[in-house]
């Protein structure tokens, strides 16, 4: 299957973004964990590597620092997990994470992408609102949370614009 030239090799600090295989499970746990207080499991990430499912990771160095996991379904795609390691943050890789990801599913024939964010979550929304996305509704106690669950803001944008 044919990618956008951008997948060669990418000129973000060095930044490499490559299809991600079960072997790095290990590696995505480990930045999962320090990124997010309620993780996945490695029985979720192992379950995403299947044909609808598109897992990439940003490597610097050979060093996994970001990853994406969405699903295809028919011509949507919905992006399920995107994370960067805390000492990788505020350095344009989610960005160019989701640039990429954006770029490839419009290339593999989405015609959208649809988000859940959380609400407090101020810093991946801005991201988001940059990236052309808008909310198209909200997902009542969507997440777990420290005090029992958290709303999700559902945002979409369109592709192929």
């Amino acid at each position: 299957m044919p990618y956008p030239e951008a997948y060669q090799k990418v000129l973000n600090a060095d930044l490499l973004i490559r299809p991600l295989v079960p072997e790095d499970v290990p590696a995505v746990l480990d930045v999962e964990r320090q990124g997010y207080s309620h993780p996945w499991s490695e029985s979720v990430f192992l379950d995403c590597f299947k044909d609808n499912y598109r897992v990439w990771g940003a490597c610097h160095g050979g060093d996994l620092v970001g990853y994406a996991v969405l699903a295809y379904i028919v011509d949507e795609a919905h992006l399920l997990n995107i994370c960067v390691h805390p000492r990788a943050r505020g350095e344009g890789v989610g960005r160019y994470l989701l640039r990429y990801v954006l770029a490839t599913a419009a290339h593999e024939g989405m015609s959208q992408l649809l988000l859940e964010v959380r609400v407090s979550n101020h810093a991946a929304i801005g991201l988001y609102q940059d990236e052309g996305f808008r909310e198209i509704g909200l997902r009542p106690g969507y997440y777990p949370a420290a005090n029992g669950r958290e709303d999700a803001r559902v945002m979409m944008r369109a592709l192929g614009e």
